[in-house]
């Protein structure tokens, strides 16, 4: 997919417009940001707002995250008990002390 983010008032109102017209190609809106199929036509219009607005307009390529292809069983395993904690309040780095669940500094620095 293509993610194309704007970063002005013109160009926010050039996606807008864009994204209505070609509704086929947009695979999701987020305001100023929108993900386009990764078709030629969705190169056309993400190179055209850029063509129109310039540096006021980031195009990225992305794909699907699949967190089980990507992610360490580690790290899924944190969040889902994480989320299911009987205090709400309670911060990760307090949850995760004295357990097998990585901490927050290992993780910031780890890459997917």
């Amino acid at each position: 997919m293509l993610l194309v983010v704007t970063y002005s008032r013109d160009a926010r109102t050039t996606l807008r417009n864009v994204c209505r017209s070609h509704e086929g190609t947009v695979v999701r809106r987020f305001g100023r940001a929108t993900l386009l199929e990764e078709t030629e036509l969705g190169a056309f219009l993400a190179l055209r707002l850029r063509a129109k607005h310039g540096d006021d307009v980031q195009i990225e390529r992305t794909r699907p995250f699949n967190e089980f292809e990507t992610v360490p069983e580690a790290v899924r395993a944190a969040a889902t008990a994480y989320e299911a904690r009987e205090t709400p309040s309670t911060p990760y780095d307090k949850f995760a002390a004295g357990t097998d669940h990585p901490d927050s500094e290992a993780m910031r620095d780890a890459d997917l």
